[in-house]
């Protein structure tokens, strides 16, 4: 005799897609949730609509302008933190970009993205150079006193 287990209710046709992706940039991390729905953006608990500065909004609104109807389809929740903002933000459009490429596995899009912007699917590496021992700075040698 077969007993159901107790837990969630599973009613046809009403399976919810749920995406995590990830991006990151100096050292910037930032974790993206996409889910079906009415393409509602949240940056740290923030809506994207309220977000500043600008400069950076609109940059991390880029990969949704160019989804176009996919985006709209899309809850995005991106959890972000380290580095400075401008590495945030272009944390947080890494892995928004790469979410909404995932989630309509659309070849066409990823060309879009990458024609517009390779940094839009494929993360800048560098990074910062480290201090030498006995130096004051990642490439300034010390002063050398001649007397």
């Amino acid at each position: 005799m077969k007993t159901k287990k107790p837990g969630k209710k599973a009613v046809k046709g009403t399976s919810k897609k749920v995406i995590i992706t990830s991006g990151k940039r100096k050292r910037a991390l930032a974790r993206a949730v996409l889910t079906s729905g009415k393409g509602v953006v949240r940056i740290n608990k923030i809506l994207l609509e309220t977000f500043s500065p600008a400069m950076i909004k609109t940059r991390i609104m880029e990969p949704l302008m160019l989804a176009g109807d996919i985006a709209r389809n899309v809850n995005i929740s991106v959890n972000v933190n380290g580095g400075g903002i401008q590495a945030q933000g272009e944390a947080s459009r890494l892995a928004i970009a790469r979410g909404l490429l995932e989630f309509s596995s659309s070849k066409e899009l990823k060309k879009t993205y990458l024609d517009y912007d390779k940094h839009l699917l494929v993360a800048d590496v560098r990074r910062n150079e480290s201090h030498k021992p006995n130096d004051s700075k990642p490439r300034r040698k010390r002063t050398k006193s001649k007397r």
